[in-house]
């Protein structure tokens, strides 16, 4: 199992971020051992002093496939949740700066969460998607799927171009503006069409 991210999907969080816009999606890679377990906390590592929330839609892939074409793309998956990638922001910065990979910063033990998974049939469209992080029982992030530069199944499409979809994959499908900074005791929640589907103590 892979977990693979979508980097500058939302053109409001590449504004606050100050990115430039990609003409391609940006993917990297988290491995399995980012996975944080269920009732697990999340804890902050000693490498960092800035670990950033940046909730997204994730969906998960339920049969193999490679060079999928984006109008076969929904046949590769039937569940969708929010989830975390949890950043190193300082540390990032400070690789990007010198023209490195970032794997560190966003691939770390611990870096991945994920909800309850819910049947996309629970949909009437994946285009049309609230989703919301909750810290400390404040709306921090908000976004919706429409907001999607790439959409999900352009994504599957162009992700299955360079690395084979197996079962059990996950996709993180990038992070909407409102990304900030976790501290000790934070509780964060994640929401779906105002369904909570996490929630996460920080240690």
């Amino acid at each position: 199992m892979k977990i693979i991210c979508v980097g500058r999907n939302y053109a409001d969080h590449i504004a606050e971020l100050k990115n430039e816009t990609p003409t391609d999606p940006v993917l990297f890679l988290k491995p399995d051992s980012a996975l944080i377990l269920k009732q697990h906390p999340f804890v902050i590592p000693a490498f960092s002093s800035e670990i950033h929330h940046e909730i997204e839609l994730v969906v998960k892939i339920n049969k193999v496939g490679k060079y999928i074409e984006p109008q076969f793309a929904s046949k590769y998956y039937n569940e969708i949740t929010v989830g975390i990638d949890f950043t190193a922001r300082d540390l990032q910065q400070k690789l990007k700066d010198k023209g490195l990979p970032w794997e560190k910063a966003k691939a770390f033990d611990g870096s991945a969460l994920v909800g309850n998974f819910l049947p996309v049939s629970n949909f009437d469209s994946l285009e049309n998607l609230n989703f919301e992080l909750r810290k400390n029982n404040q709306s921090v992030q908000v976004g919706n799927s429409a907001l999607m530069l790439t959409k999900i199944d352009d994504l599957i499409a162009y992700i299955s171009t360079f690395f084979t979809l197996k079962i059990g994959d996950l996709i993180f499908t990038g992070t909407p503006a409102g990304v900030g900074k976790v501290e000790e005791n934070d509780v964060l929640e994640g929401y779906l069409e105002n369904q909570k589907l996490f929630r996460l103590q920080i240690k």
